[in-house]
């Protein structure tokens, strides 16, 4: 027997249907704002800082003249990622890896706030062989970071056909030999001394992270379009 939707429905399919799509859409405006605004802007308007040398934490350490923009901009980078992993688990329906994904995007975002908490202690202050309560929490919120990041690629791959999977791995092996080669210039940095392309292995390893956040944000806003991944079904959960 047919049914018929009422209109009422109709319009509140449609409705959330666009609201999914602006979750979704958070997966993209994540990666190019931490880009574009917390790495490169903060760079810009922080005096003498370089780029391929210097880690990204430096920007919002203790004392730094960029520390006040990038405690502004935080909370928005929390909320964007935590709303692309509404979004990605509002199309998940039935499968189950991608909502757990979803589950843990939004858990990095509500750990991710506590950047502000625990900066790293500015390069020039830096006492060696002493840590401070803010480094030693610096260094485990970067630990849990990178357990998330994983996690995430991880779970995510197994939710979709061989292309994306092969995709994530080549992901999950740039972001840890990039973080392996951060972490040989990690002594030369308690030391004071140069730390030369400390800055650029860091970048390709988180920047291989927020590539792969933003091509599962496109493929998920494209649905069952991309022939190479087995994308679910642009549906609201069942009420």
């Amino acid at each position: 027997m047919r049914t018929h939707s009422t209109p009422g429905r109709a319009i509140d399919k449609r409705s959330s249907d666009r609201g999914t799509k602006a979750f979704l859409m958070c997966g993209v405006a994540f990666s190019l704002s931490f880009v574009a605004f917390s790495d490169l802007l903060a760079g810009f308007l922080y005096d003498g800082y370089d780029h391929l040398d210097q880690t990204i934490s430096e920007l919002s350490a203790r004392g730094a003249s960029t520390r006040p923009l990038l405690a502004a901009l935080g909370p928005i980078s929390s909320g964007l990622l935590i709303a692309f992993g509404i979004g990605v688990m509002r199309v998940a329906n039935g499968n189950r890896p991608l909502r757990i994904t979803g589950g843990l995007l939004i858990a990095h975002g509500v750990v991710s706030v506590q950047w502000f908490w625990f900066p790293m202690t500015a390069r020039d202050d830096i006492i060696s062989g002493s840590t401070r309560w803010n480094d030693a929490g610096h260094l485990a919120l970067l630990a849990w970071t990178g357990l998330f990041a994983l996690a995430e690629i991880g779970c995510g791959a197994a939710a979709f056909k061989s292309r994306f999977r092969v995709y994530s791995i080549a992901t999950v092996a740039t972001a840890l030999v990039f973080g392996a080669l951060t972490s040989t210039q990690a002594p030369n940095l308690v030391d004071g001394k140069s730390t030369p392309l400390m800055g650029l292995y860091e970048r390709a390893s988180v920047g291989a992270w927020l590539l792969w956040i933003a091509v599962l944000s496109v493929i998920l806003l494209r649905g069952r379009g991309d022939p190479a991944v087995q994308a679910p079904d642009m549906r609201c959960a069942r009420k």
